[in-house]
């Protein structure tokens, strides 16, 4: 028996040592697993976040075109409001699903800043349907909705802890007209 409570404290140690890493390791694999997880549900938001963005900007596209037929606009290919519906009604489809998406998995901020994007966008379209031919109107417009965007994307970033991002206020750089031919 001497032998053995000689060789017990060795036994304890391996026992010891042998119960310390496997809690090592289970802790190990809870952290690795959470991290995995919360890096699956950021892919999530951000692809839910992109879709969100995308099907607002087809309305924007689309009634950037009505107004540029309607005067109010320098889109390089004008729509006329007929030929437009069809595609507004496209865009708005599109946007109701990605809107959902976006009320189940977007933060709060992210969801207010979306909403206030998208209810310019609407008046935009209400603008465009409307045949309003007012520039001054609709720059005010594309001011409020260019701001959206951008609260928009910047609650984003924010969610997802990135850095700030571009504004996406492009300068254009000015042409001036090119002398009449003779």
């Amino acid at each position: 028996m001497s032998a053995f409570l000689q060789q017990l404290p060795a036994l304890m140690g391996v026992v010891i040592g042998a119960l310390g890493s496997y809690l090592a390791l289970v802790r190990s694999d809870q952290a690795r697993f959470r991290r995995e997880e919360a890096a699956r549900w950021e892919e999530r938001r951000l692809a839910v976040y992109s879709d969100y963005a995308r099907s607002v900007k087809r309305t924007v596209t689309v009634t950037y075109r009505v107004a540029a037929a309607l005067g109010c606009g320098t889109h390089p290919d004008p729509l006329p409001l007929d030929e437009a519906k069809p595609l507004l009604a496209e865009a708005n489809n599109g946007r109701d699903p990605s809107g959902e998406a976006l009320l189940m998995l977007g933060s709060v901020e992210v969801v207010d800043k979306g909403r206030a994007w998208v209810v310019t966008v609407m008046e935009m379209e209400r603008f465009v349907r409307g045949d309003r031919r007012d520039p001054d109107a609709w720059q005010a417009l594309l001011a409020r909705q260019r701001a959206g965007r951008e609260g928009f994307y910047t609650a984003v970033r924010q969610d997802l802890g990135l850095p700030p991002g571009h504004s996406a206020r492009w300068r254009l750089p000015v042409t001036e007209p090119a002398p009449p031919q003779r």
